[in-house]
């Protein structure tokens, strides 16, 4: 006699759904965005980032708000950047592009090489020498971009690439290349997706101030086609010692532990000005303490690690929420992942960190306390 065992119930004979896979940003979202039927799609399946509810933040402003964080750091290479990579490089294939260049303090850097490597492009980069996370390089190298590390700061990085960009034969990518943004207004798309309409506010890290642009322009877009009855509150958050758009004067030498932030003066400033006015709302600086305040609360109590920069959004928030309505919805943005920068994550928790100690239950316990 044969046995035969089988791992479907019997009784069911019916086949189950499949589920469709998501296959990136420019798939799902393809009528919004500038691509046609010749354009070679160059994708690693990014966007479709969770929006998480984080209880420990909305009690501290109480009143019924509720918060969300929308996880960026979970693209393919860690942060927000790699919705606008996948469209700024899957153009310039389609133009023919060679190589592509970017000015970086980091994450750019790395969404650059990854996707312009899998495009078959040379990468380079210009980063500010000794100013981007150790996390953010590695990756840069490892996928294969060219780095040049200067001795100036980023500000100057996006002036000598944009100049290369006019007279060399190589494709600029950072955001002041329209396909970047055209990419990154997908994250609001998914955001009223989710929720089923917009937010009331959206709190976002403002550097290169491209993000806030673009998730202004997806707002918009949604609105306009009334997939969503509102737009909400852009509320822009700056590091104090990098923070042009706060006081309205550039910075020529921008300092913060946030150094994905740490931009002296804005390539989009213009058009972030334009949307803080547009959505009648402010931007604001936090400083690093609130900042790392922020970056540890995420962590300890909701158990998300972002990068310092990222938790400027909920710096920000705490900050000024005597100023939410009651009973709003908010969503703050968490560009990158926490992994970029572990040197921080070490350096400034608060946690105790017990070495040396011997290898035996009685030792062991002795140091948990027990």
């Amino acid at each position: 006699m044969t046995l035969r065992l089988s791992l479907a119930n019997p009784a069911q004979n019916e086949e189950l759904p499949r589920v469709q896979p998501w296959r990136g940003l420019i798939h799902g979202y393809r009528r919004y965005l500038p691509v046609t039927d010749q354009t070679p799609v160059i994708t690693l399946h990014e966007g479709n980032t969770p929006l998480i509810p984080v209880p420990a933040i909305a009690r501290e402003i109480g009143r019924q708000v509720q918060v969300f964080v929308k996880y960026d750091g979970l693209n393919p290479t860690g942060s927000f950047k790699d919705r606008g990579m996948t469209m700024a490089i899957s153009k310039a294939k389609e133009a023919g592009a060679e190589a592509v260049i970017c000015a970086s303090t980091g994450n750019t850097s790395a969404a650059a090489a990854a996707y312009a490597r899998r495009g078959g492009m040379r990468a380079f980069v210009l980063i500010p020498d000794g100013y981007v996370a150790l996390g953010k390089l590695a990756q840069a190298l490892l996928y294969g971009a060219e780095v040049l590390a200067i001795k100036g700061n980023f500000d100057r990085a996006l002036e000598i690439v944009r100049e290369m960009s006019q007279n060399y034969p190589v494709t600029l990518v950072n955001s002041v290349n329209p396909y970047r943004l055209e990419g990154q207004k997908t994250a609001a798309f998914e955001v009223v997706d989710v929720l089923g309409d917009a937010p009331d506010w959206l709190c976002i890290p403002v550097g290169n101030a491209g993000n806030i642009s673009a998730y202004w322009m997806g707002f918009n877009q949604y609105h306009q086609e009334g997939r969503s009855s509102k737009l909400p509150k852009m509320m822009g958050f700056q590091a104090a010692g990098s923070a042009p758009l706060v006081t309205g004067e550039p910075f020529k030498h921008p300092e913060t532990l946030a150094t994905a932030i740490r931009i002296g003066n804005p390539a989009n400033w213009h058009k972030a000005i334009a949307v803080r006015d547009a959505s009648q709302s402010s931007f604001n600086a936090v400083t690093d303490e609130e900042i790392l305040h922020a970056y540890r609360m995420l962590a300890s109590q909701e158990g998300i690690f972002c990068e310092p920069a990222s938790a400027a959004s909920v710096a920000g928030l705490l900050k000024v929420k005597d100023q939410v309505p009651e009973g709003a919805t908010v969503v703050c943005v968490l560009t990158g992942n926490g992994l970029k920068d572990p040197d921080s994550a070490i350096k400034f928790s608060e946690n105790n960190f017990k070495q040396g100690i011997e290898p035996g239950l009685e030792e062991v316990a002795k140091a948990m306390g027990f």
